[in-house]
C-alpha cells in the first residue's frame, strides 16, 4: 500500500507585538494633569481677587441755612400804580430810571411796539471769543467753567432785556397819555422785587426763632399793581459779599471747630464753592457761618437754602480697606541710586567689611515730591552704609517709615504696591491714581493683604 503523503502544514504561534495606542496615551498625561491641577487648586489657599476700579468717596451734611445780605428796602415816594424799567435781579446803577407812579393803570396794548435792542458788535465779539476759549479748554473735572460761561451769557442778554424793557415803558406811558413820577435808583445794587422782613437780620441779630418757615412770608411786587406811599417798592442788595447762616450741633460744632474754608453746594445744585467758614454760639446754640463772595445773584430772591456741607469729596482709585498692608521702607535720596552688575537693574553701593563699595540690587517702591525713593527694609541690613557714585558722600540706613500699599497679581505673583490714600469710607479707601509706582485702573490686587506674602505665587 503505497503509503500516503502528509500534506498538513505546521503552524506555529508567535507573541504577537502589541503597538503603543497613542490616543490613550494622550488621554493619561491629560487625566494625571487635570487630577493634579485639582489636587493643587483643594490644596492651595483661596485668594479672593479684586479689580480696581475708578470711583469717589463724597461726605456731606445737609442744612437749611438762612440767607443774610446787605439788603436796602426803598418805598414808594407816592400812592398809585406801579410799573418798572428794570427786569428782577438786574444790576442797576445810581440814577437810572427804577419804577414810575401813575394814577391810572397802565394798558400795555399790541399796538405798542418797540424795537428790540440788538447787541452790540463788541458784545457780540466779546462773547464769541469767551464761547471759542470754553471749547478750546474745557475739563470735565471742572465743570464750574460751564456755569461761569451760563453767567455771562445770561448778564450780557440781561442787560439788552433792560434796555428793551426801559424802552416799553417809555412808549407805553407815551401811549396812555397819562402823567407818571418816574423815580431812579439811589445807588448801585441788585434790583430784587421779593420782600420778606428779614431786610435787616444779621449775624449779630438772628436768633433760633428766625429758622421757622412754617412762620415765614413773603411778598413780591409785579407791574400795575397798587401801593400806598411808604410801601416797599423794591429792594436793592448792594454787596456781593453775603452770608449764609446753619444750625449745627454740639458734636458738628467740635468737629469743625478748626476748619476755615469748607467746600459747599448750594440748593442740591451740580456746582460746589468754598466759603470762609466759622462757628458762632449764641443762647446756647451753635450755627456755622459761611460767608461768600460771589454766586450772590444766583440766590438774592431766596431766604432759605440747602445747604451741603462737603466734609471729603475725592476722585481716585477705589480699593477696600481689608487689602492694605504695611510694611517698613528706608527712605533715602534719589542720588544714591545706580545701575551696575550684570544688567541694568537698579540698585545700591554698600561698604562691605574692607570699606570697598559693593553692588546691591534692589527695587524702587515710590518717591517723595523731595526727591527722595522707597527702598524696602527687608532688602537691605540695617546700619548698611550706603555710597554715592559721584562723590565720597555717605548715608547710614538707620530708621525706617511705615507705609501703606496693596499686593498687586496682575503678573501671576504678589507684587507690593504703595498707596496715597486720599480719603476713606467705612469699608474703602480713595487712593490717588498715575503714581509711577503705585496702581492703575484695572489691575488685580489681593482683597484680603494679609492672606499672601509678597512675590508668593497666586491663583486667580
Amino acid at each position: 500500500m503505497a503509503s500516503r503523503k502528509n500534506n498538513s502544514i505546521s503552524i506555529s504561534k508567535y507573541k504577537r507585538k502589541r503597538e503603543m495606542n497613542v490616543g490613550i496615551f494622550i488621554f493619561a498625561i491629560v487625566f494625571i494633569y487635570l487630577i493634579v491641577t485639582i489636587i493643587m487648586y483643594a490644596s492651595s489657599k483661596k485668594i479672593s481677587v479684586y479689580e480696581v476700579r475708578e470711583g469717589s468717596i463724597l461726605k456731606d451734611n445737609s442744612y437749611t441755612g438762612l440767607a443774610i445780605r446787605e439788603e436796602t428796602v426803598i418805598n414808594a415816594e407816592k400812592t398809585g400804580y406801579i410799573n418798572y424799567f428794570q427786569n428782577e435781579r438786574s444790576k442797576v446803577r445810581a440814577g437810572m430810571n427804577i419804577y414810575a407812579v401813575t394814577s391810572g393803570k397802565l394798558s400795555y396794548n399790541s399796538d405798542v411796539q418797540t424795537e428790540g435792542v440788538s447787541l452790540s458788535t463788541e458784545e457780540m465779539n466779546s462773547l464769541a471769543v469767551k464761547t471759542q476759549n470754553f471749547n478750546e479748554n474745557f475739563n470735565p473735572q471742572k465743570f464750574s467753567s460751564v456755569y461761569a460761561l451760563k453767567n455771562d451769557i445770561s448778564n450780557t442778554l440781561l442787560d439788552a432785556s433792560n434796555q428793551t424793557k426801559t424802552a416799553q415803558m417809555d412808549a407805553v406811558i407815551a401811549q396812555n397819555g397819562s402823567k407818571a413820577d418816574i423815580y431812579t435808583a439811589e445807588r448801585d445794587g441788585l434790583f430784587v422785587l421779593d420782600f420778606d422782613g428779614y431786610e435787616a437780620l444779621d449775624a449779630d441779630t438772628f436768633d433760633k426763632a428766625d429758622f421757622d418757615q412754617s412762620k415765614y412770608k413773603r411778598t413780591s411786587r409785579e407791574d400795575n399793581v397798587q401801593v400806598k406811599k411808604g410801601d416797599p417798592a423794591y429792594k436793592l442788595v448792594t454787596s456781593e459779599n453775603w452770608s449764609v447762616i446753619v444750625p449745627l450741633d454740639k458734636e458738628m460744632a467740635s468737629e469743625l471747630s478748626e476748619v476755615i474754608y469748607i467746600k459747599t453746594r448750594l440748593n442740591k445744585e451740580s456746582e460746589a464753592i468754598w466759603a470762609e467758614f466759622s462757628i458762632l454760639k449764641k443762647d446756647g446754640d451753635f450755627y456755622g457761618k459761611l460767608d461768600y463772595d460771589n454766586s450772590m445773584i444766583r440766590y438774592a430772591d431766596e431766604r432759605f437754602l440747602n445747604v451741603e456741607l462737603i466734609m471729603e469729596d475725592e476722585s481716585g482709585l477705589k480699593i477696600p480697606k481689608s487689602a492694605v498692608v504695611e510694611k517698613d521702607f528706608y527712605v533715602v535720596p534719589q542720588e544714591y541710586i545706580t545701575t551696575g552688575g550684570n544688567s541694568s537693574s537698579s540698585g545700591v553701593m554698600i561698604q562691605d567689611g574692607s570699606g570697598e563699595p559693593d553692588f546691591t540690587a534692589v527695587d524702587i517702591y515710590g518717591t517723595t515730591e523731595d526727591g527722595k525713593v522707597y527702598l524696602r527694609a527687608e532688602d537691605l541690613e540695617k546700619g548698611s552704609v550706603l555710597v554715592r557714585t559721584d562723590s565720597s558722600e555717605t548715608c547710614q540706613l538707620s530708621d525706617t517709615k511705615v507705609c501703606k500699599g496693596v499686593y498687586n497679581i496682575n503678573k501671576g505673583y504678589a507684587v507690593f504696591k504703595m498707596v496715597n490714600i486720599l480719603c476713606e469710607s467705612d469699608e474703602y479707601y480713595i487712593v490717588k491714581e498715575g503714581d509711577t509706582y503705585g496702581l492703575y485702573n484695572y489691575d488685580h490686587i489681593v482683597q484680603d493683604g494679609n492672606s499672601v506674602d509678597e512675590e508668593e505665587v497666586v491663583f486667580q
